[in-house]
């Protein structure tokens, strides 16, 4: 099934830019590293997040151009960034007094799996995975809403929406929307509720590739994305 839905699914670019919908003007954002940090190009017109990143920098803009990069000035996941007006610098214990504090609004993160119970499971120890759990443990627990962004499937077909998580846990009980490559997923008591899902697809089969019920309340919404 998974290889049939191939052709007719976002691309990350795609996905990112429907996480980027639902940030409200004014709010404080934390992209986790890599597939998440695309979110920050698709700031809907007339809004203004305010990025930050565990290494110590607020309000950042867009990556510079090829070969106007200055890497004393870089995120997280050492990617180049540029400063916007008003950025401002600090410690990196700073840094997570803002986390733990409950100061950023949204957390937007990647994953390897999710349960339906909202547990999130988004670093490895095997070969290729994110080597540690770093500071995504910290994001998940403090920041007002924690999102994901991910494919609804691995490469080898297997569910990444499951009914519970096989794989070490970053947070428990922490995401509250799950952005995919085939649909928009709400997690609202301990079940995964289907808000909006791709026209070409069908309800049974989202459900086949995804590896615990959904729930339906009301009508579900097309996901429409612009082409990237």
């Amino acid at each position: 099934m998974s290889e049939a839905l191939d052709n007719i699914k976002l691309s990350n670019e795609q996905i990112a830019w429907r996480a980027a919908q639902d940030i409200h003007d004014g709010a404080y954002v934390n992209l986790g590293i890599g597939f998440p940090e695309m979110v920050a190009k698709f700031q809907p017109e007339g809004r203004e997040a305010i990025f930050h990143t565990e290494n110590g920098v607020l309000g950042f803009g867009e990556a510079p151009a090829a070969g106007e990069e200055d890497w004393d000035l870089i995120n997280a996941g050492k990617k180049a960034i540029t400063l916007k007006p008003g950025s401002a610098f600090f410690h990196h214990a700073d840094s997570f007094a803002m986390v733990r504090g409950g100061h950023l609004d949204v957390a937007i993160l990647g994953a390897y799996q999710i349960a339906e119970n909202g547990d999130l499971a988004n670093w490895s120890t095997g070969k290729g995975g994110v080597p540690a759990v770093g500071g995504a443990m910290d994001l998940v627990q403090s920041a007002k809403r924690v999102a994901v962004i991910t494919e609804h499937y691995t490469k080898k077909g297997d569910p990444k929406l499951v009914k519970r998580c096989s794989m070490p846990l970053t947070g428990v009980g922490c995401v509250t929307r799950v952005y995919t490559s085939l649909a928009v997923v709400d997690i609202e008591d301990g079940r995964f509720v289907l808000k909006e899902k791709l026209a070409q697809i069908s309800l049974e089969d989202l459900q086949a590739v995804t590896g615990a019920e959904l729930l339906v309340k009301g009508d579900i919404a097309e996901l429409k994305v612009p082409a990237l």
